[in-house]
């Protein structure tokens, strides 16, 4: 909260220029809609509605239009259109001032000349339909307009209607995603708290079976789901604490890591899981495969895991803990991030871990679950894996050269389908750097010769041996932060300025970045910070948890940050946020799960209504 605190100061004192805060009256955020506006044609570029509010606008028109004298109709027609479309301005919250009053005023403010205008020609009645107040019709009958204006305007002179539209502060860069400083531009974002109180939140997936439902793995060993609503269920998914290996209070990089569940889980109800355990005081990283209890859709059935590997850790950190099937891809691929064993230096053998092409750790893993391999293996290997036909590397291998990446994913591509598959990874660093990969196939990420774009050890970067050495797409500093958590390239609907950005967070210091691919192939870097205030009313706000533990997407391409206050894996102290922009939102009518969403069996959904009715609890 502190950080909340300091970064806002920061922004006042870097005098950056602040274009207003549009907000809708509900406290949602202005948009183009996607059909043309009939009625209030000024705020169809951006403004706050749909075409169902259009219509209803519309025959709201109508309803006092008929209200009016016949000849008043001709003359007071262009003020009841006025005053009705307000509801379709991009500040209509400061308008109607909901976000200062107990109640929305049900008359929006008007400025002085432009009320005075409206009364002085002889239509008054306007006003009637739209005021409550005893007071106020009181003083129209008895013509008193000056009284009459003075009661309707905004308390705050800037934001009455209409000098609000030639006040360039508010009538320019509407919509624009950046707060402008001298030297850089930062994102503005709010976020929604949608649950507080957790034990480190380290992972939130959904499992792609068009309930929409969010699987979140706490890193003591369980893992909770989460409705559409926000709310959780009472009862976890699944409950491995007294298998997993952590420590609860202290600071631990094993854990329940990560769950991913298969992209047929719909018909087959896998899922997989990355977790840590001790066998005679050593630690193994398992892979294991579960399924979903037949009869409960909430619930894992803990009887059917299916162990795929084990990897020993020979030390406590660095365990990867990263699972992904990739989007786009033809064959039922698990692709595994491990991370180099631990210490620091990566110290093991000659070349360490990640340069070891007989050993799973620091790799990127990919095995093909639906089949079973030779000698016993409970997996098959792709026949398209890079070595799977060289004998000087495990035929598992898809990437080598990692250090600990924490946080991977595939991106679903944009509406054309470029980008599709992806795999972008934030990769911890060592002393200096912290990277961002894109992951492909053979890629050698030259760890432990090289750290970001430097040479880490010279013996190796010197000479020959890192053959297929693919650098990072973007290294930061420790001067910026000191423990990457990669992300997600946004692809949601609500978000429209956010789409096609890669967004990451620092652990160490809380920090969120965007990723943005140039058209000569490099990728710009740009802060996120807190929005102000004001921006985030309602049920948003604009501060979170210090310690960036992870991020998570929605079955529709929404995204979350998950963070907690202290780093230590029993602490109650870890939230789960939705990331809002508040400069721009997206038409309603493009937003009802209209991603990549999977269509279920009525019997299905009544199991899921069901269960789910008997379950849910709020925050």
């Amino acid at each position: 909260m502190w950080t909340t605190v300091l970064l806002l100061v920061g922004i006042w004192m870097n005098k950056i220029v602040v274009y207003g805060h549009p907000q809708c009256l509900d406290f949602t955020f202005p948009f183009t809609p996607k059909t043309p506006s009939y009625i209030c044609k000024e705020y169809e570029a951006f403004g706050c509605c749909d075409s169902r509010a259009d219509i209803l606008i519309f025959g709201d028109f109508l309803r006092v239009f008929f209200e009016l004298q016949p000849s008043e109709r001709a003359r007071c027609s262009k003020y009841v259109r006025d005053l009705l479309c307000q509801r379709c301005s991009p500040y209509a919250a400061h308008i109607y001032e909901s976000e200062s009053l107990p109640q929305a005023r049900t008359f929006p403010g008007l400025c002085p000349t432009y009320c005075n205008t409206m009364l002085s020609s002889g239509c008054s009645a306007v006003m009637k339909p739209f005021i409550n107040d005893a007071r106020i019709l009181s003083l129209i009958e008895q013509k008193n307009y000056a009284a009459v204006c003075n009661a309707v305007t905004t308390s705050d002179p800037d934001y009455c209607y209409p000098d609000l539209k030639q006040n360039p502060d508010l009538s320019q860069n509407l919509g624009r995603v950046e707060y402008y400083q001298t030297n850089s531009a930062c994102i503005a974002i709010c976020l929604e708290e949608i649950d507080s109180g957790r034990s480190s939140p380290l992972s939130m997936k959904h499992a792609r079976d068009g309930t929409h439902r969010m699987f979140v793995v706490e890193q003591l060993g369980m893992v909770w789901i989460y409705l559409p609503d926000n709310s959780r269920l009472n009862v976890p998914f699944l409950d491995l604490k007294q298998v997993v290996a952590v420590n609860k209070k202290r600071y631990d990089e094993r854990g329940m890591l990560d769950i991913e569940f298969h992209p047929n889980y719909i018909t087959n109800g896998l899922f997989y899981l990355y977790y840590t355990i001790l066998r005679r005081s050593r630690t193994y990283v398992r892979i294991s495969e579960m399924k979903v209890m037949d009869t409960d859709m909430n619930r894992a059935d803990i009887s059917s895991e299916r162990i795929l590997l084990e990897i020993l850790q020979p030390a406590r950190n660095h365990n990867g803990g990263q699972l992904l099937f990739k989007y786009g891809e033809l064959g039922n691929y698990l692709y595994i991030f491990s991370g180099d064993g631990g210490a620091s230096g990566d110290p093991y053998g000659r070349h360490g871990n990640g340069q070891n092409k007989l050993t799973m750790l620091g790799k990127v893993l990919r095995i093909d679950v639906d089949t079973k391999g030779r000698n016993g293996k409970p997996y098959g290997i792709p026949v398209d894996n890079p070595f799977v036909n060289d004998t000087r590397y495990l035929p598992e291998i898809y990437a080598l050269g990692v250090r600990n990446m924490w946080r991977c994913s595939s991106d679903r591509g944009n509406e054309s389908g470029a980008n599709t598959g992806r795999i972008i990874c934030g990769d911890v660093g060592q002393n200096r750097y912290e990277e961002i990969d894109i992951v492909v196939k053979g890629g050698n990420y030259g760890w432990r010769a090289y750290e970001g774009y430097s040479c880490f050890d010279r013996k190796l970067c010197n000479s020959q041996f890192v053959q297929n050495y693919v650098p990072p797409i973007h290294a930061y500093s420790h001067s910026v932060g000191k423990s990457v958590t990669g992300g997600y390239v946004y692809r949601g609907c609500r978000n429209p300025n956010l789409r096609g950005k890669y967004i990451f967070g620092d652990y160490h210091n809380g920090k969120i970045f965007t990723l943005m691919e140039q058209l000569d192939g490099t990728w710009r870097r740009a802060r996120i910070c807190p929005a102000q205030a004001n921006s985030c009313l309602g049920n948003l706000q604009n501060f979170y948890a210090k310690h960036i533990l992870s991020f998570g997407e929605s079955e529709d391409g929404e995204l979350f940050v998950l963070s907690s206050e202290l780093s230590q894996p029993s602490s109650p102290t870890g939230s789960i946020y939705r990331i809002v922009d508040p400069s721009r939102g997206a038409d309603p009518s493009e937003c009802r799960h209209n991603v990549r969403n999977t269509v279920i069996s009525p019997s299905t959904r009544k199991i899921f209504r069901q269960q789910t009715t008997d379950q849910a609890v709020g925050r």
